[in-house]
C-alpha cells in the first residue's frame, strides 16, 4: 500500500478508537516517526495531509533537513533520547524535544533555545516499566518533581506535556495499564496549576498499540511502521 493509502487507513482506526470511548477525533494528532525514511517518503506523508513528524537523531534530521526545507508549516519534534551535549543543536534544528528525561537536560535546553531566540515546546519523558534498554524519568524518581519545581526559570522552554514508550507486548490491550498509569500521572500534575507547565499532551502510542492509547486518553500517537513500512534496522 501507498503512504497515503496507509495514513487514510490509521486515520479512520483513530476515528473507531476515539468513538469506543465518546472522543471526537480531533483531539488525537497523528505524528509520522519518520527516522531513517528518506526525504522522497517524508514528502509523500506531507502531501496526504500530515504535518507532524518525529525524528529519533540529531545527526540524522541535520544531515536530511536541506532535503525537506520546502515543506515549510512542517513541524519536526525530536522524540528520541537527547544527550545534553547535544542540546544546542537539538534546540536549533528541532520545534520541539519530546524527550526531556533530567533536570540537566531542561536547562541546557532552555540555555540553547534562548541562544537561539526561541521558546521550545517540551514534553518530559516517563519510564513506565523496568526495561534497562528505555529511557525516561523513572516514575517515583525525584527527577520530574525537581524539573517541575524548576519549570517557573526555564522561560525558554514550555513544558507541554508527557511522553512514554511502554514495555512491548504482544497483545497491545498489554500496554493498557502503563497508559493509564502516564494519564493518571499527567491529571495530577495538572491539578497542581504550575507555572510553565501545561499538560495538554499526552504522547503515547505507536503503531502496535495506539488505538488502546487513544482509549487511554492520548492526545498524539506516534506512528511510524504503519506508515512508511517496516524499515531496516540502522547499523
Amino acid at each position: 500500500m501507498s503512504v497515503s493509502s496507509n495514513i487514510a487507513e490509521i486515520r479512520e482506526r483513530i476515528a473507531r478508537s476515539a468513538a469506543r470511548v465518546g472522543r471526537s477525533p480531533e483531539e488525537i494528532t497523528l505524528m509520522a516517526v519518520s527516522k531513517t525514511v528518506e526525504p522522497a517518503r517524508i514528502r509523500e506523508a506531507y502531501q496526504a495531509g500530515l504535518r507532524l513528524f518525529g525524528e529519533n537523531r540529531v545527526q540524522e534530521f541535520a544531515e536530511k533537513s536541506g532535503a525537506l526545507a520546502e515543506l515549510k508549516d512542517a513541524e519536526w519534534h525530536l522524540i528520541g533520547h537527547l544527550q545534553s551535549n547535544k542540546a544546542s543543536k537539538a534546540a536549533q534544528l528541532f520545534h520541539a524535544i519530546d524527550s526531556v528525561d533530567s533536570l540537566r537536560l531542561a536547562e541546557k535546553l532552555n540555555q540553547a533555545a534562548q541562544q537561539a531566540g526561541k521558546v521550545l515546546s517540551v514534553l518530559i519523558e516517563i519510564k513506565v516499566g523496568t526495561e534497562e534498554s528505555k529511557a525516561g524519568i523513572p516514575l517515583g524518581s525525584p527527577e520530574l518533581e525537581d524539573i517541575l519545581e524548576t519549570a517557573s526559570r526555564l522561560e525558554h522552554l514550555q513544558i507541554r506535556g508527557l511522553m512514554t514508550v511502554p514495555p512491548f507486548t504482544e497483545n497491545p490491550d498489554g500496554a493498557r495499564d502503563y497508559f493509564r498509569c502516564l494519564r493518571d500521572l499527567r491529571d495530577q500534575i495538572a491539578r497542581r496549576k504550575l507555572p510553565r507547565v501545561e499538560m495538554d499532551v499526552l504522547s503515547m502510542g505507536m503503531s502496535h498499540d495506539f488505538e488502546v492509547a487513544i482509549e487511554e486518553g492520548s492526545t498524539c500517537v506516534r506512528v511510524g511502521t504503519a506508515i512508511f513500512g517496516v524499515r531496516p534496522k540502522p547499523a
